[in-house]
């Protein structure tokens, strides 16, 4: 096969881009998992002036020959937009803290740097993140698949076994209270296989309390505080004041990607509810 000279050029092109990435990607990288655990055991997330920038660009290119050509001739539109500034805070072994802001204000950003999906552009977050089980609403899920199908996915995704799932899976539907609904397609199981294990450290969850009836919603908010009571503690990402109210030992308030206040539940959802 015959490739031109255009051809090789691009070729040429695409490899020193897949490189410069590769480069940003290793320099970006989250710290090793020694390094970022909490010095004090007591506490399970220490986050320290943690900012997040992420570069925005207008008309994007659809194509990484348009790309580049776009690069070459300085022609690309690009602005930084900051969805964390400078946030701090710690969790203790043992707390409950809701996190509430309005849409786009930087929670499942806070979320993700958390988790280490994402490294910060500033500060740190401290966590041992292979104690941390992180639950949101319709991950890991694939709705064209059957409850039991389902279960057995999203239960591999929170990292347990097989033999565990076959041992565990009819507690799993009495908790959902879906018998007889196994077989057909379902949204939402994540809490439900969760709690069938233990979580020794830290469980987040984003939005889960806000679906199920009421009775569902109950036997979930029993669960964690069982899950407390062991010393796990728990950060409940939601919309809900009354859930925050309900459940939390502690509330911060994020707001356009600033922390705007750290306090009690009632004293915090209320300043929130009175936001203008």
């Amino acid at each position: 096969m015959i490739i031109d000279a255009e051809t090789l050029l691009w070729l040429a092109l695409s490899a020193l881009v897949l490189a410069l990435w590769a480069l940003y990607a290793v320099r970006t990288a989250p710290p090793d998992e020694e390094s970022a655990v909490p010095s004090d055991p007591d506490v399970v997330i220490e986050a320290d002036h943690v900012t997040m920038r992420f570069l925005l660009e207008r008309d994007a290119p659809l194509s990484l020959k348009e790309r580049v050509v776009r690069t070459l001739r300085h022609e690309r539109r690009q602005e930084w937009f900051t969805a964390l500034s400078a946030v701090s805070f710690t969790v203790r072994r043992g707390e409950v803290v809701g996190i509430v802001g309005t849409n786009g204000s930087g929670k499942s950003t806070l979320l993700r740097i958390i988790c280490g999906t994402y490294a910060p552009s500033e500060g740190t977050v401290r966590a041992d993140r292979r104690q941390i089980t992180l639950l949101a609403l319709g991950a890991g899920f694939d709705h064209e698949l059957s409850g039991r199908e389902n279960v057995y996915l999203n239960g591999a995704l929170c990292g347990y076994s097989r033999a565990f799932l076959d041992a565990h899976y009819e507690e799993i539907v009495a908790f959902a209270g879906l018998e007889g609904f196994m077989e057909e397609k379902v949204r939402h199981y994540s809490f439900a296989i969760a709690s069938a294990g233990q979580v020794s450290g830290m469980l987040i969850l984003d939005e889960v309390l806000s679906v199920g009836d009421r009775f569902f919603r109950e036997k979930s908010e029993k669960r964690i505080r069982e899950l407390i009571s062991g010393g796990t503690a728990v950060l409940i990402v939601s919309h809900s004041t009354t859930v925050l109210r309900r459940m939390c030992s502690r509330v911060i308030w994020i707001e356009k990607g600033e922390l705007r206040m750290d306090g009690t539940p009632d004293a915090v959802c209320l300043a929130y509810e009175k936001r203008k």
